[in-house]
């Protein structure tokens, strides 16, 4: 069954908590941190917050106790409603089945990279890759201790799918960098690369110019 309303990642992860138990705000936050589950949604305290209120004004979850330990201020604790199982159920099928068109900035960076000089493309790459490495570094050794804790592989699949990932993309930037270095790829500054672009209004475009050729040209001005 199609959900008619689609929910945003915090929703959807504050859903999946209580899909295991009653939980406060609060314990929903600190569960989210201690699995660093954090990764997956743009996330901060308020923001789940306000993805609660809006759940329980929706009839997707409700109040379970109103709790007090010691000094500290009531605390709602919150359970999810059969509607709520249905509409965690419904997204999370939307979410595996389909495949959006979606808009990395890398892809749109790439195709308009031509633009700036070779050098500095490959200056910038050189800082990208070492981020993604650290960043592959760091999901390796938490993979490393969710494993060594026993905890079931299909509570961290994401992991394994951002390792993948960030694996492959690597990879490929490796050698496109390394291909830029080594003037494998033509590229608009080169002193003799046809693809440069025309300067002054009246100047015309290179000789033996191909359709494509103009079409890169068009494009870059």
């Amino acid at each position: 069954m199609a959900c008619s309303t689609p929910l945003g990642p915090v929703a959807i992860l504050v859903l999946g908590l209580l899909h295991e138990r009653p939980m406060h705000p609060y314990e929903m936050v600190q569960t989210t941190v201690a699995r660093r589950e954090d990764r997956l949604a743009k996330f901060r305290a308020g923001t789940l917050y306000h993805a609660v209120d809006r759940l329980f004004e929706n009839g997707l979850i409700e109040v379970h106790e109103v709790r007090r330990e010691g000094n500290r201020p009531e605390r709602t604790v919150y359970a999810i409603t059969e509607e709520g199982r249905g509409a965690l159920t419904d997204n999370l099928e939307r979410i595996l089945e389909t495949r959006p068109e979606e808009y990395p900035e890398l892809y749109l960076a790439l195709s308009e990279a031509h633009g700036l000089p070779r050098n500095r493309v490959v200056e910038l790459l050189d800082r990208r890759i070492a981020t993604m490495r650290a960043d592959l570094a760091d999901v390796e050794v938490a993979v490393a201790e969710i494993r060594s804790r026993g905890k079931p592989e299909m509570f961290f699949l994401d992991e394994g799918c951002r390792i993948a990932t960030l694996t492959a993309q690597i990879a490929w930037l490796d050698d496109l960098v390394d291909r830029l270095r080594t003037y494998r790829i033509a590229w608009l500054d080169d002193p003799d690369s046809p693809y440069r672009v025309p300067v002054g209004p009246n100047t015309s475009p290179a000789p033996n110019t191909s359709p494509d050729t103009e079409r890169l040209t068009q494009k870059v001005e």
